[in-house]
């Protein structure tokens, strides 16, 4: 979910890596590279927003449910990120294209099988969401029509909201106010993420150097470094990470109990 200007000359040094990438945790170089395409902790919590839209109203399909995180990690998680990273390798891996080329394929098409299941079991409405969801997919991350899909709206909806609205209509066939509420919850939670992450990206990947004073006004001066920039950033970046899914747990142990 990189934005254009992070595709510009990315950080391929250990120093430009996410805090989920550091070689401390993850040694192996390409493993440590197709764990950065995946973003996990972003991953994760879209997938919290899947259940959440899942849970919001009783009674709740477990069978549908679990299909459609499957669905979405394959289709966001593998094979969105896989096609962020054929364009202008924004994370500046050296995954050969070829595999990128075949988890974008496994990824999407994967998601697209379930989603023919769902259409079969549910409802034939789930076209359109299937279709919106390539288009998102396929249109933000390799930027086609001169880009035009590639912009922080598309993202928010193609990544906080959409997730809950499929979500719902899986297990109840329409899309209730609530459910639109939630979306909004949705894309609000995937703003504050991208209004966190994009100068993040931006001391990671493109700054050598940070140089600057804070002078108090006891007179005291502060230094500035990109680490003491960026540590409240990826702070905040770990705990909004963790926010939804611990929400998403609470509401489907919830449900469980419920059920």
């Amino acid at each position: 979910m990189s934005d254009a200007e992070s595709r510009k000359s990315p950080d391929r040094s250990s120093e430009g890596a996410a805090y989920y990438t550091s070689p401390t945790l993850i040694r192996h170089p390409r493993r440590r590279e197709w764990w950065s395409v995946l973003h996990p902790p972003y991953t994760l919590l879209h997938l919290s927003l899947v259940v959440l839209g899942g849970c919001l109203r009783a009674p709740v399909n477990f069978v549908y449910l679990a299909v459609t995180v499957v669905a979405f990690f394959l289709g966001l998680g593998v094979g969105a990120h896989s096609l962020d990273e054929l364009h202008g390798r924004p994370l500046g891996t050296t995954i050969p294209r070829r595999q990128l080329w075949t988890a974008a394929i496994v990824g999407l098409g994967g998601a697209v099988a379930l989603g023919a299941v769902g259409v079969i079991f549910v409802s034939d409405f789930l076209i359109v969401f299937m279709v919106i969801g390539l288009l998102v997919a396929i249109g933000y991350n390799l930027e086609i029509a001169h880009g035009r899909l590639h912009t922080s709206g598309v993202l928010i909806v193609g990544w906080g909201s959409f997730p809950v609205l499929t979500s719902y209509f899986a297990q109840h066939r329409n899309v209730s106010a609530a459910a639109v509420v939630l979306a909004g919850f949705a894309a609000l939670l995937v703003l504050l993420q991208r209004t966190l992450s994009t100068p993040a990206r931006l001391l990671r990947r493109r700054t050598a150097r940070v140089e600057a004073r804070l002078l108090l006004h006891d007179g005291n001066e502060m230094e500035l470094t990109k680490a003491t920039l960026l540590a409240p950033l990826e702070t905040s970046l770990r705990i909004l990470s963790w926010s939804g899914p611990v929400l998403a747990l609470s509401m489907l142990l919830a449900r469980i109990a419920g059920a």
